[in-house]
């Protein structure tokens, strides 16, 4: 077992992200990811951080919520509010630590009573929190009510998203391999049991939640500087259920899942545009297909590892190694 931090596994995902990026630079130099196409990038890099969060609150603690999409209208429009006053990167940056501070105190308020409740129960409570803070937002006068925020600073880019993308997956990678994520995996798997061993389910479900809520802050600030503009209508049940159907579609509990079902629904979506509305029947259709034949999703509970590719020297006759 290696114990260096930096070995060669890391090495090879240091070589493997740096080698996708490159590629994607290729592409965009040659003129082949165009303005729509590097679009449709920043969404799909926006989706994975968003599912990211929430895989940690329901697939790897078992939680079931519909409220995620409350905590990434706190990012967003506290990103959109303080790039107001505080202009680039900085301002985006001090706009995502205000939505974060904002949004840990609300899931922690919530989370404590909320998080007691199970199944339908749970999901129920949830989906009225988020509805909460999207009619909260919608009648604040610093958030421009119903009418929104616009000309917001168009900060995001490749290296931007993609940079907080890798920082989502390798913090959410570590939390899933810490003491806190294998609790919360006990937890998962079965709570009495947890809390006969001695762990503290409520606390742990709480810090996942929060956790979660703060990754569903950090991707509504990006998409806020994205698109430019933010509206209350934004950020209702439809955007709950488009996360959740990324979470179970990958995997519930697999990262690696997730950030492949992020891709393959981004660009079935793109292929289906032109077929205007029916998209959607389509779109419903092969959903209905996967879950059908993978029914614990695309990636099950897999977790892709450089570990699992190493090569193996043959062996001749009588044990002895082909050197």
């Amino acid at each position: 077992m290696e114990k260096n931090i930096f070995n060669k596994y890391t090495f090879y995902w240091i070589l493997t992200v740096a080698l996708f990026y490159l590629a994607i630079q290729g592409l965009i130099s040659a003129n082949i990811l165009r303005a729509y196409y590097q679009s449709i990038l920043l969404l799909i890099g926006i989706n994975i951080i968003l599912a990211l969060g929430l895989n940690l609150i329901i697939g790897i603690t078992g939680q079931f919520s519909l409220g995620h999409a409350g905590y990434m209208a706190i990012g967003a429009y506290s990103a959109a509010i303080t790039l107001k006053y505080v202009n680039g990167i900085q301002g985006l940056i001090l706009g995502m630590l205000i939505g974060a501070l904002i949004t840990a105190l609300i899931a922690f308020l919530v989370g404590l009573p909320v998080l007691r409740l199970k199944g339908d129960y749970l999901a129920i409570a949830t989906l009225g929190v988020g509805e909460i803070i999207r009619i909260i937002i919608l009648n604040l006068d610093i958030t421009n009510k119903a009418a929104g925020i616009n000309n917001i600073d168009r900060l995001a880019s490749i290296p931007l998203i993609f940079g907080f993308v890798i920082l989502a997956v390798i913090v959410t990678s570590n939390f899933k391999r810490s003491a806190l994520g294998r609790a919360c995996i006990s937890i998962f798997q079965d709570e009495i049991a947890s809390e006969a061993m001695g762990i503290n389910v409520t606390r742990y479900k709480v810090m996942s939640f929060i956790f979660g809520a703060i990754l569903a802050s950090f991707g509504g600030a990006l998409f806020a500087t994205t698109y430019s503009v933010v509206r209350p209508e934004f950020f209702g049940l439809n955007q709950s259920i488009d996360t959740l159907v990324i979470v179970v579609f990958g995997g519930m509990g697999s990262l690696t899942g997730t950030v492949v079902a992020a891709f393959a629904l981004g660009i079935i979506n793109l292929l289906l545009q032109p077929l205007g509305d029916t998209r959607m029947i389509l779109y419903a259709m092969a959903l209905i297909a996967i879950m059908i034949f993978r029914p614990k999703g695309l990636m099950g509970s897999f977790e892709a590892s450089w570990k699992n590719f190493k090569l193996r020297k043959p062996k001749l006759a009588h044990g002895k190694v082909n050197e």
